[in-house]
């Protein structure tokens, strides 16, 4: 599984919102986004990260490395 910090979550309303955007990208499965550690897990099959980064961005939140 891959990972990727997320800043900027304070609600479950913001984990939905991660949730949703990380399941439009092709090639993300198994996506399980974390409000207390403030990060997202997947198995990625490929998904350039800066993608990835992009779609968290676009939505409002922070992504870490």
């Amino acid at each position: 599984m891959d990972g990727l910090k997320i800043k900027g979550m304070s609600c479950q309303h913001c984990v939905s919102s991660v949730q949703d955007a990380l399941e439009k990208l092709s090639g993300l499965s198994q996506i399980v986004v974390h409000l207390d550690a403030g990060e997202a897990q997947f198995k990625n099959s490929g998904v350039d990260r800066e993608i990835i980064r992009n779609a968290i961005k676009g939505i409002g939140f922070d992504p870490g490395e």
